[in-house]
């Protein structure tokens, strides 16, 4: 992916969203998905693109599909 990509950010923002709607924090997601506090934080921020693997279990956590968070 390059690295001026929008995709990452955009996609931060919309797990960001979603979670928050939720009422979830960084942590609470992040023990569902069992991966780190500090790695949820930087796809939220777009520094980083999660795998698919990891995006689907970040929508299954947020009870939604992947595909709505493109």
């Amino acid at each position: 992916m390059r690295k001026n990509s929008k995709l990452p950010k955009t996609l931060g923002k919309k797990i960001q969203k979603r979670r928050k709607e939720m009422e979830l924090t960084q942590e609470e997601l992040a023990e569902k998905i069992r991966m780190s506090r500090a790695y949820v934080g930087y796809i939220e921020q777009g520094r980083n693109a999660p795998s698919l693997e990891a995006l689907e279990k970040i929508a299954r956590a947020l009870k939604t599909t992947a595909s709505s968070l493109l």
